[in-house]
């Protein structure tokens, strides 16, 4: 990410949510984050529009202009020419005053190298027209204007470095998220007067410690080890030892499977906490999934940002040893105990960077939807298994009083529905009254694409390629012609594959 999207990009967020800054004095969740974080974006985003509008001492300015204006300032360049893509959707009538429009991009000494028209969606009797052109930004912000004045239509700015209302900035390289990894509420118990570990100094300074790992950490470094004491292990083997009597008749199959591997090839035991470094290399061979120190609960949208890069955020730290059965927040036995070994199932796998792809771009209201799609899935979600439920949400398979609670006949089973799921009200200071069952991963993954293509009002698409660990966005015909070509020969082998199976079947 280069500086000036960087500088954009913090112009437009709250990059730390504490009781310092209003968030509630109360158990940390995703959803709440993300409720937090729609609150905080939009408060930011009025009050530098406001900023921006008296300095330019201009208070008819639209948010784009403002956004124009800002960015020749950064650039200090009034007169180069740049590469800009506009849309305009003309008032009805149709093309009669598009003529008009290409007049006054040749007064604004624009270069034209593209242009595209369609029927608008939502108004058959309009068009749409799409300009990719080079122009000077001050010449773009008369020439914006004069289309307004002129009566001609509506028009917006569609490029990929903007930070806007409807494009948020994300990460394109899994390197962008050095950008991210940050961006969270630092050491919890110096600021919630709530938390076990509060008032206890030795805790809050072990903690900073193992914080400090996560805050100097950047993409390729190997994780650094942690020497737990003997108190830290003798947590993890408190809670480790009761859910793995639960694990037989409480967790999926999947989960079960895995753990039995981790037991032999990363050191888990009751008397070990294992290295994430170990945890991270075990991933990468099962599912392409590696590990991140996080030095606590990060905001939604960096955290669901990772998962596009099938990249975890993971914490080091443990929960306060007065309370070893609850932690206010995502500790080491959540992360490694829940969440690492269904993350080993490469269905599950694609299932979590599915919603993290989904979440690039979105906007806040979306982004909500996405975070409580994510509790009621990755965090609490049930399956069934030969006719029985089982759990493979990490906040269950982590918390054996709650995993106990989940399979009792105390709380609403519902079939997972992405559409309802995602505007479910949920609570996080006890035990879910409501639990959605999947009847696979591979079924809640089906639904949730389905609701992505329906529901997701997204000007673009988003394409991972594992080989660069690179997001490319598909907001062009040009692009997706690339991305078809790219993908031609995976398309080749599989037929390949088909002829010879349907040959060798036959014989």
């Amino acid at each position: 990410m280069d500086k000036l999207a960087a500088t954009r990009a913090k112009k437009f967020s709250i990059k730390s949510y504490s009781v310092e800054h209003g968030y509630p004095n109360r158990r940390r969740s995703l959803v709440g984050d993300a409720k937090f974080e729609t609150v905080k974006n939009r408060e930011a985003k009025l009050s530098w529009l406001q900023e921006s509008r008296s300095s330019s001492q201009d208070f008819d300015l639209s948010e784009e202009e403002v956004i124009v204006v800002n960015e020749s300032k950064e650039d200090n360049d009034y007169t180069s020419l740049k590469k800009s893509s506009l849309l305009i959707t003309l008032k009805e009538g149709g093309l009669a005053d598009l003529p008009r429009v290409l007049k006054l991009v040749q007064a604004s000494k624009g270069v034209i190298e593209h242009v595209e028209s369609r029927r608008n969606e939502s108004d058959k009797g309009r068009f749409d027209i799409f300009l990719s052109l080079m122009i000077a930004s001050q010449s773009l912000l008369s020439l914006m204007r004069a289309i307004r004045q002129g009566n001609l239509g509506e028009i917006s700015i569609l490029r990929e470095k903007l930070i806007s209302v409807r494009d948020p900035w994300f990460p394109r390289h899994i390197s962008d998220l050095d950008f991210c990894t940050h961006l969270m509420t630092k050491y919890e118990p110096e600021l919630d007067a709530d938390h076990p570990g509060f008032s206890d100094k030795v805790y809050r300074a072990r903690r900073m410690e193992i914080a400090n790992i996560a805050f100097e950490y950047r993409y390729g470094d190997v994780i650094p080890r942690v020497n737990y004491t003997a108190s830290e292990i003798e947590v993890w083997g408190t809670v480790y030892r009761e859910l793995v009597k639960l694990f037989p008749t409480h967790a999926c199959a999947k989960h079960r499977e895995v753990f039995a591997v981790l037991e032999k090839e990363c050191g888990y035991a009751p008397n070990n906490i294992p290295q994430l470094e170990d945890v991270s290399r075990f991933l990468k061979k099962r599912t392409g999934f590696t590990i991140r120190p996080a030095a606590g609960l990060l905001t939604a949208r960096d955290f669901l940002a990772s998962l596009s890069f099938r990249v975890f955020q993971t914490t080091q730290y443990m929960r306060h040893p007065s309370n070893p059965h609850h932690s206010p927040e995502p500790d080491a036995i959540h992360e490694l105990l829940g969440h690492i070994p269904i993350l080993a199932d490469e269905s599950f796998a694609d299932f979590s960077q599915e919603i993290g792809l989904a979440s690039l771009g979105a906007s806040d209201e979306d982004l909500e939807k996405f975070a409580t799609l994510y509790w009621f899935t990755v965090e609490f979600g049930l399956c069934r298994e030969n006719g029985q439920i089982r759990a493979y949400g990490a906040g269950l398979l982590s918390s054996f009083g709650e995993l106990k609670h989940s399979l009792s006949d105390k709380p609403e089973l519902r079939n997972f529905e992405p559409e309802k799921t995602a505007i479910q009200p949920y609570q996080d200071l006890d035990y879910q009254d409501i639990y959605y069952v999947a009847e696979s991963f591979d079924d809640a993954k089906e639904k949730f694409r389905k609701y992505v293509a329906e529901k997701l009002p997204r000007r673009f698409d988003v394409y991972f390629d594992p080989f660069t660990d690179r997001v490319h966005v598909v907001d062009s015909v040009n692009k997706l012609e690339r991305l078809i070509s790219k993908l031609s020969n995976d398309v080749h082998t599989l037929n390949s594959c088909a002829r010879k199976l349907k040959k060798h079947s036959e014989e």
